[in-house]
């Protein structure tokens, strides 16, 4: 209702009426309206906020309603149907005073002023303490020009005489330090000044999350700027002269508008990162082969289509990120990145995977999303530290026997192809904690079964192997060989075990002999080896023997499988397999009860797998111990990583001592190990240790003498609380203690690892977490999941590790 232009009378009347009804004068110009029950019922008109809208009024659509932000109404004359107003008029109010109503948007455009007023003296005076100028998520249309001058002497510093300096000597000159770490991220820039070139001290300057449509040729004079992020603009070129920085190690320019890469980025010989992912990026130059020392390539979200021969002279190649491109093949010389650890390449139009003969060192394969139809299998023959093999959404049909020799994997993802069946030997895998086979008309194994997750389905393939292993005229004992062979035999079996380098496509079965059975090796002589344990029955051949003597030892690889130099229908042996280093169990040594007075000769296929691969590795074979003789063969081959996971071991083998300088990782996980012997301090080389799923309650005090230990994993113990002995580690970076019985932390000991940046508590019983903990900020990842704590509370846990740190920092007392 609009009181400038009061044409309806009706509204008018109604309008006098409420007057009489609140008893006052329209006349009255000082009147005060909140006291007034109509302007209660009604709203203010002089009110701005939300809250005057009618409580018990009448809805949005009445005539005599009032809008919360019309004007005062209009002074009127008194109406002749109120005489009692007129003559007993209402004594005078004091006025009070109009709001004022001007104001500046919220969204307009920054002057210059307040772009300049953002950097405070209190930032100026942080940045020239400690080198660090943050201006992240400022609103800065510009950049305040005051800081182009930041690493020169202000006004006030020139002026100051040095009594004057000494009184306040925390802004002496003396005490000031270049400008270093630059953040202007998180802003509405469109330009940096020339001037830029001023910062001659940089090292790190982040520009992400801008409107920056071209940087300024000056950039290319900060001589030491190691850390460049440009990453969410509106970049589609670099300057010439940035690629002639000296120093330049990291590079991000993704999510921007580049359409290719300048060539001149092979003259960065320095960098070591290059983010360029979620771009227009159609090829790679030829050159880029020259960043020889870049360890990780992220291309991800491109239209690369082919990649250049030279890729491959990037030998320090760690991680290679390629997922979401237009890719149909790798390059053939693939495995000279012998460093590399990890591939993505999914989401691409890639036909088959290459052997990746030579990338040893890989650890995780994603290349589902493709249309691969099969599954090499020299790349099972390749890869001995492959963990993570993701190949969903593809075209595969057949999942070989020879993954079995994947010995580390712990997740194999193959949903959504075209398997109809399972092989047996994927129950051989150890370590295999997640298997994903949905959407695949499997016909083998019952979908109830495959609901209920890995473990049954790992129990049901077990059992068939030695289900099958009993019915070919084998025992339980001998499931390994099952396993290793897939649960075939006879002429299936040898089919399966010619595609293993070290194992022999002739052997037959012994015929069943006593228990008590001398060797029948035609070439008798002294044993090198005896074993007390049958299945570490090793054989070493005679010097002797001229068949042995005329045969190069480095060039038993191509000895004839079925050429042996002992025939097979006279071997009791059990040979050690692969590059896993499984031990394929014969019958006869399993029924023998004295192994020991019998004459031994080594497999040389054997030493020479355990040469190739550095590995010894024996699971699912219920040990109680391993002979010495084992080690020191191991020791002769130069072996560094050992896995006995998944056995019934209840102490570490002595026979561990016989390779202290060279063991680098060990893996003890599954086992019955109660108590960890002292000589474990001997280790001098060893960065992993896995002793998860034990029976330890700790660790023995000589632990922090292992400075070289990086990742130690203590999970699924029975320990009530962090020993002493790790709050030594120096190095350690990656500490596992979830599931066990830890009540409380030791935040002063954890003080003492400075470079933990993995902490993972959960499932303990822990009820406090000291606000302190918040101050370590060297851990960059934190699990506390399933304690029985109240604070934090677990909407803040399920937010990840900066939100705990930062809850936990704002509770410090100061």
């Amino acid at each position: 209702m609009n009181f400038n232009n009061v044409q309806d009378t009706a509204s008018l009347y109604a309008f006098n009426n409420l007057a009489k009804e609140c008893n006052f004068s329209p006349t009255d110009s000082g009147y005060d309206f909140d006291d007034c029950s109509w302007f209660n019922f009604y709203g203010n008109p002089n009110d701005m906020s939300g809250d005057s809208v009618p409580r018990n009024g009448p809805g949005s659509g009445s005539a005599s309603r009032i809008p919360r932000c019309a004007q005062r109404p209009r002074q009127m004359a008194a109406s002749p149907r109120s005489p009692q107003m007129a003559a007993s008029p209402r004594p005078r109010m004091a006025a009070s005073p109009r709001p004022n109503y001007a104001f500046q948007p919220l969204f307009h455009e920054r002057a210059t002023h307040e772009d300049d007023t953002v950097l405070t003296q209190e930032l100026w005076k942080l940045a020239r303490k400690s080198g660090t100028l943050n201006l992240s998520n400022k609103g800065l249309a510009r950049v305040p020009q005051r800081l182009y001058d930041i690493n020169e002497a202000d006004a006030d510093s020139k002026a100051a005489t040095l009594e004057q300096l000494c009184i306040k000597e925390e802004d002496a000159w003396w005490n000031q330090v270049p400008l270093t770490n630059l953040d202007l991220s998180s802003n509405a820039l469109t330009k940096l000044s020339p001037k830029i070139e001023n910062l001659q001290s940089l090292t790190v300057l982040i520009l992400h999350d801008n409107a920056l449509a071209a940087l300024p040729p000056e950039i290319g004079k900060l001589e030491k700027l190691m850390r460049l992020n440009v990453s969410r603009n509106k970049l589609s070129d670099l300057p010439r002269e940035l690629y002639s920085l000296p120093e330049l190690r990291h590079l991000n320019i993704s999510y921007n508008q580049f359409n290719e890469l300048n060539p001149d980025i092979s003259d960065l010989h320095m960098l070591e990162f290059l983010d360029a992912g979620h771009n227009n990026i159609q090829s790679l130059p030829g050159g880029i082969g020259f960043l020889v020392r870049l360890t990780a390539l992220l291309l991800p979200h491109n239209h690369i289509k082919d990649l250049p021969p030279d890729l491959v002279n990037m030998r320090s190649l760690q991680r290679v990120d390629l997922m979401q491109n237009d890719l149909t093949c790798l390059p053939e010389d693939m495995g000279l990145l012998r460093k590399l650890q990890f591939l993505y390449i999914q989401h691409n139009d890639i036909l088959e995977l290459s052997d990746f003969e030579g990338n040893e060192a890989l650890t995780e394969l994603h290349a589902s999303n493709n249309y691969i139809e099969n599954i090499p299998i020299r790349m099972c023959e390749n890869l001995p530290h492959l963990k993570v093999l993701d190949l969903r959404d593809n075209k595969i049909t057949e999942l070989p026997d020879e993954l079995c020799l994947l010995r580390n994997l712990n997740r194999l993802d193959v949903s959504n192809n075209s398997i109809d069946t399972l092989p047996v030997s994927l129950s051989s895998l150890a370590h295999l904690i997640s298997l994903q086979v949905e959407g695949n008309p499997i016909k083998t194994v019952r979908r109830d079964i495959i609901q209920c997750g890995t473990t049954r389905i790992l129990k049901t393939l077990q059992e068939r192997s030695l289900a099958k292993t009993k019915e070919e005229g084998g025992t339980t004992d001998g499931a390994a060989g099952a396993r290793l062979s897939g649960g075939q035999s006879g002429a299936a079996a040898s089919d399966t075990t010619a595609n293993y380098p070290d194992s022999s496509s002739s052997y037959q079965p012994a015929p069943e002999q006593p228990q008590h059975f001398p060797c029948q090796c035609q070439y008798q002589g002294q044993p090198q080896m005896q074993m007390e344990d049958p299945r570490f029955c090793v054989y070493e051949q005679p010097r002797s023997c001229a068949q042995y003597q005329s045969v190069d030892y480095e060039q038993e690889q191509s000895v004839d499988p079925a050429g042996h130099f002992m025939p097979q229908q006279q071997q009791e042996f059990a040979t050690f397999n692969g590059f896993g280093g499984m031990f394929q169990h014969q019958q006869q040594l399993f029924y023998s009860q004295n192994v020991s007075n019998n004459q031994c000769a080594v497999c040389p296929r054997w030493v020479y797998k355990l040469r190739h691969t550095r590995t010894l590795a024996v699971n699912l074979e219920e040990l109680t111990d391993v002979p010495d003789e084992v080690f020191q063969l191991a020791q002769a081959e130069g072996v560094h990583v050992v896995d006995f996971a998944r056995n019934n071991l209840r102490t570490l083998p002595k026979g561990l001592q016989h390779m202290q300088q060279l063991v680098t990782e060990l893996v003890l996980a599954h086992n019955l190990i109660a108590q960890v012997p002292q000589f474990i301090s001997q280790f001098t080389r060893i960065s992993l240790l896995n002793l998860s799923n034990n029976l330890l309650t700790d660790l023995p005090k000589e632990f922090g003498v292992l400075n070289t230990l990086r990742e130690l994993n203590i999970a699924n113990n029975r320990f009530a609380f962090i020993p002493s002995g790790l709050y030594e580690l120096q190095g350690l970076e990656i500490l596992i203690a979830s599931d066990n019985h830890i009540k409380e932390l030791n935040v002063s000991g954890l003080k003492c690892m400075p470079r933990l940046s993995t902490l993972d508590l959960r499932n303990n019983d822990i009820d406090f977490i000291p606000p302190i903990l918040g101050t370590l900020t060297n851990i960059t990842h934190l699990e506390l999941v399933g304690n029985p704590f109240r604070q934090p509370r677990h909407q803040i846990l399920m937010k990840g590790t900066d939100s705990i740190m930062s809850y936990l920092r704002d509770r410090v007392p100061r």
